[in-house]
């Protein structure tokens, strides 16, 4: 199973869209917030099971601000990240993401794509597809392969 992991398109979705038709091998789509109004858009849009959390720029969202997704023996925490105050570290939604299971987290608002492992749980912000603060400025986005062996690659990429 192969997931895209998008965040912080800030009603920019364009490049998912392109990602979308591009990527035919994509099972689940994953979006960690700051979808500002248009999570249904994407979601028709997806053609595969399609799940968001609200981010800080969410404002009277009813999306909920974090989910577990559990897929192939995997449990996913989902969160914007705000919460925990990513910007500063990532201790914190580590911490929340083992009390809860959880063998992966994902999240976003940093806008910058971040990788990190520990030796329980794979951490991924995939940075913003619409609007990137890391060095090289370039849209980022995630793929999960969920393995029958029941490994997980995390992977980034820029557009």
């Amino acid at each position: 199973m192969r997931i895209l992991v998008v965040s912080d398109t800030h009603r920019n979705q364009d490049y998912l869209y392109e990602l979308l038709e591009e990527l035919d091998d994509i099972d689940y789509v994953i979006h960690c917030g700051d979808v500002e109004g248009c999570d249904d858009e994407m979601e028709a849009v997806c053609q595969v099971p399609f799940v968001a959390v609200a981010g800080n720029n969410d404002f009277f969202s009813f999306l909920p601000r974090e989910r577990v997704v559990e897929l192939m023996g995997h449990k996913i925490f989902v969160t914007h990240g705000h919460m925990y105050n990513v910007s500063a570290g990532l201790g914190r939604i580590i911490d929340e993401a083992e009390d809860r299971g959880c063998d992966i987290a994902l999240f976003g608002h940093t806008h910058r794509p971040t990788y990190a492992k520990t030796d329980k749980i794979q951490i991924m912000n995939p940075g913003s597809i619409a609007h990137p603060r890391q060095a090289s400025r370039r849209p980022s986005y995630g793929i999960i392969s969920l393995n029958d062996d029941g490994s997980a690659d995390c992977e980034l990429f820029e557009i």
